[in-house]
């Protein structure tokens, strides 16, 4: 991918432009990526593809899952939980979640088969083959090079988000916020009958909305009903306060002939509901004296703002960066000393551990986190491997619930 002058050297804020010099951006970045195709792909792309895809593993009953950007597999892990739940009822399925042994169990029944997942993260992808079944192919591979996609029911896919993110610097022809269209070609060869797709909060804003928009448009044109939703993870019973949008579609056959709508979830935690959970029903029964924390200085940024909270509250975002984790709510309260400036107090002030992190995305304990193995770089790489697949995941309750009235229907109706 051809890095543009305005990514490397400046940055052009996207509320710059007038709509007409976004519309022109984004056609010109959509017809890049679609002339790319061309020359990435090789005829060896091809023939290697065609192969791969007589060796897949379908299930006949069964909802076949095709996984894009799929990293360490919280969106995978949250739909595989969701057919458990509809299957066997939220009870049991959430107490074998918490139990490797019992949740393989039920796995292995569970009408949901995980067909073909892409990352090219690898640290992301050791995580996934040593958490998900056997079954699963596991590609790392540029999607820019893949040649043909499986066919599925359900494809899962949360596209990169930094380039939209509102954290960062949001610049619009940033080639990360078109990897979108790979998603949309897939799409158009593997049909399913469903996508869900999770991005950051930022989406929605990008260029006063035009991105969404077009996305949405990008969509509606290969032949799916499209809604989008802004949802915050905490009121779904993640102990963090996290808002992220989901992108779902419906082929539109599908509603045609069943009446199927989404309707995103009523949210199950807060105000006449079940209670927020907290980092103390989260994380206070793990030991105060963890080995697995980055250490190391704290920048000026990060001390621009309070980055504690206490045991009766939800965390911070979860971010992907060990640098960048919130602090332990144990010991005292950050104190703000004047305009983006706090200090710690006291004498317990780490970084969340990996698998705090861990937890409050609502990982079970079970699930652990590749390293990279590499020689030769410090524990702190090390840990940031594990923070990163962590931060980038959705959280597993989250796309759980989010996903669960696709499983009902795709459970009831389709398999």
């Amino acid at each position: 991918m051809v890095v543009t002058e305005r990514e490397t050297r400046t940055f052009v804020s996207s509320l710059t432009f007038t709509p007409e010099e976004v519309q022109n951006i984004l056609f010109k970045k959509i017809r890049e990526e679609n002339e790319l195709i061309q020359t990435n792909i090789t005829e060896q792309d091809r023939i290697e593809e065609i192969e791969l895809l007589q060796k897949l593993h379908y299930a006949e009953g069964k909802t076949n899952i095709v996984s894009l950007f799929s990293g360490a597999g919280g969106l995978d892990l949250g739909v595989e939980l969701s057919a458990m739940v509809v299957q066997f009822g939220e009870e049991r399925a959430y107490e074998a979640f918490k139990r490797k042994e019992d949740y393989f169990n039920l796995r292995s029944v569970v009408k949901c088969n995980f067909v073909y997942s892409n990352d090219m993260f690898a640290s992301a992808n050791s995580t996934y083959i040593n958490n998900f079944s056997s079954t699963v192919t596991k590609i790392a591979k540029d999607i820019r090079k893949v040649a043909k996609f499986p066919n599925c029911n359900l494809m899962l896919g949360g596209f990169p988000c930094p380039g939209f993110s509102s954290s960062g610097p949001r610049l619009l022809d940033d080639s990360r916020n078109f990897l979108y269209v790979h998603y949309i070609r897939a799409l158009v060869q593997s049909r399913p009958e469903f996508f869900v797709a999770e991005n950051v909060k930022g989406l929605m804003t990008m260029a006063r909305g035009q991105v969404l928009s077009q996305m949405i448009e990008d969509f509606k044109a290969v032949g799916y009903h499209v809604t989008v939703h802004l949802v915050n993870a905490r009121d779904y019973g993640v102990p963090q306060l996290r808002e992220r949008v989901f992108i779902i579609g419906i082929r539109n056959d599908i509603g045609e002939k069943y009446g199927f709508k989404y309707e995103v979830p009523e949210p199950t935690h807060g105000e006449g509901k079940l209670p927020y959970v907290t980092l103390k029903d989260a994380i206070s029964d793990l030991p105060l004296n963890a080995k697995d924390f980055y250490e190391g200085s704290f920048s000026s940024m990060y001390m621009s703002r309070n980055r504690k909270k206490n045991w009766n509250e939800q965390s911070f975002t979860i971010q992907a960066s060990g640098r960048q984790a919130p602090i332990h709510p144990h010991g005292e309260p950050m104190k703000k000393k004047g305009k983006d400036s706090w200090e710690f107090q006291g004498d317990f002030n780490r970084r969340l551990s990996v698998r705090e992190v861990a937890r409050i995305q609502t990982f079970p304990d079970w699930f652990e986190f590749s390293n990279g193995n590499k020689e030769n770089v410090t524990t702190n790489h090390k840990l940031n491997e594990q923070y990163k697949q962590i931060g980038n995941a959705v959280p597993v309750l989250l796309a759980e619930k989010m996903v669960r009235p696709i499983i009902k229907f795709l459970y009831e109706k389709i398999i």
